[in-house]
C-alpha cells in the first residue's frame, strides 16, 4: 500500500499510523521526496483501509499490488511532468525532442549542435562526456572539463543538457552543469548508483537495460523514486534479442505498457534501437505513433567523422527533417486521442 502523508503531519499521529499499519501484518518504510511524504507498506493481508484512511495526518491511501510501488499508475492516475526549468517539460501531453551526438568531441562540435538545436526548435541537447565503450581503446568522453565546456555554450542558448552518469563520484561534480542524468542500460541495474540518484533535486532518465524486462526497469526507477526523487523518466532504447540484422531489437510494445503500467514519462531512442542510420527516422515516427513523450535521437554535423557510433548518427539536414516529421506525427497522434 501507499499512504500520503500530509505535510504537517505530527510526530505523534505518524506514529499512531506505523503502529495501526504494522498490526494489520504490513512492514512500513516511510519514504520523502521532492514533492511528498509516503508510507509504503508491504505485505499481503487483506483488511479495510478506511480504517487507516480515516486516521489523522493523511491525504489519501491506496492499494498496490505491484512490486515496484511508487511508480505505479495504480495510485497515481495524473501523469508525472518533469520541469526542467526555463518552460521545458517532459510530460504527457507534449513531444520532446532531444539530440545531439554520441559523444562530445570538441569546442567546435558543440557549438554546431547547439546552433543546429537552436535553429529547429529542439530544446534539449544529448551527448556523452563520459563513455561506457565496448573496448578499453575506442574514445570515452571528454570528462568533467568537456561537461563544463558543454554547459557554457549550451545554457547560454537556452539548450538543456542530457548526459550520462556513470558511478555514484560522478553525481556530485556533474550536478552544477547537468539537467538530466542518464542512467544507461548497463548501469540500469547499478542499485548504488540508482540509490544516490534519488538523493539528488534533478531529473534522471533512466535507460532499459541491454536484456533487462519492463519490470525490471520501473523497478530501477523504484529505487530512485524511494530514495527521494521524482523527477524520473523511463527510456525505451532496444534489447539484445537473437536478431542479428540490427544493433538492437526496439521494443515499441514497451511504450503502451510502460504508459499503462506507470505515470512517469516514456521517451524512445531508435538511434540505439536500430543501430543504422537509414531506419532511424522511421523507427523514431514509430515510437511517436506507440505514445511515447518524447524522442531522443543521435546527430552530428559530419556522422561519419564522429568519434562514436557514427553508423546510426543522421546528419544535420536529416535531423531538421526528422524533427519536423516528429511535430507532424504527435499532432496526428493527437487527433487520433479525440476519435
Amino acid at each position: 500500500m501507499i499512504i500520503q502523508l500530509q505535510p504537517d503531519i505530527s510526530d505523534s499521529q505518524k506514529d499512531k499510523l506505523i503502529l495501526e499499519v504494522n498490526g494489520v501484518g504490513y512492514k512500513t518504510t516511510e519514504v520523502k521526496t521532492q514533492l511528498g511524504s509516503y508510507l509504503i507498506g508491504i505485505g499481503k493481508k487483506e483488511f479495510d483501509i478506511r480504517k487507516i484512511g480515516n486516521m489523522d495526518g493523511i491525504i489519501d491511501i491506496h492499494i498496490v499490488s505491484d512490486e515496484y510501488k511508487l511508480v505505479s499508475k495504480k495510485w497515481k492516475a495524473k501523469p508525472t511532468s518533469v520541469d526542467l526549468g526555463d518552460g521545458i517539460f517532459i510530460k504527457e501531453g507534449e513531444m520532446a525532442v532531444i539530440t545531439g551526438p554520441c559523444s562530445i568531441e570538441t569546442e567546435e562540435q558543440i557549438r554546431a549542435v547547439v546552433a543546429h538545436c537552436v535553429e529547429n526548435d529542439i530544446k534539449m541537447m544529448r551527448g556523452g562526456v563520459f563513455k561506457p565503450r565496448s573496448s578499453p581503446y575506442a574514445f570515452r568522453g571528454l570528462g568533467l572539463e568537456g561537461l563544463k565546456l558543454w554547459h557554457k555554450i549550451a545554457s547560454e542558448a537556452g539548450i538543456k543538457i542530457v548526459t550520462e552518469v556513470m558511478q555514484t563520484s560522478q553525481i556530485e561534480e556533474m550536478y552544477p552543469y547537468v539537467d538530466v542524468y542518464q542512467v544507461g542500460a548497463r548501469n540500469s541495474q547499478n542499485f548504488n548508483l540508482l540509490d544516490e540518484l534519488g538523493k539528488v533535486d534533478k531529473a534522471v532518465m533512466i535507460k532499459r537495460g541491454i536484456s533487462g524486462t519492463i519490470e525490471e526497469l520501473l523497478q530501477s526507477a523504484e529505487y530512485v523514486f524511494s530514495g527521494g526523487n521524482e523527477k524520473l523518466i523511463l527510456c525505451e532504447r532496444g534489447i539484445r534479442t537473437y536478431e542479428r540484422a540490427s544493433r538492437n531489437t526496439l521494443d515499441l510494445n514497451a511504450i503502451p505498457i510502460l504508459k499503462a503500467k506507470s505515470h512517469l514519462p516514456v521517451i524512445v531512442d531508435p538511434s540505439h534501437g536500430i543501430g543504422i542510420r537509414a531506419y532511424v527516422p522511421q523507427m523514431a515516427l514509430a515510437g511517436v505513433m506507440s505514445g511515447a513523450d518524447g524522442i531522443i535521437y543521435e546527430s552530428h554535423e559530419v556522422p561519419e567523422k564522429a568519434y562514436s557510433d557514427g553508423q546510426q548518427t543522421l546528419d544535420f539536414a536529416q535531423s531538421a527533417r526528422l524533427a519536423g516529421w516528429i511535430r507532424e506525427s504527435f499532432a496526428m497522434r493527437k487527433g487520433f486521442d479525440l476519435l
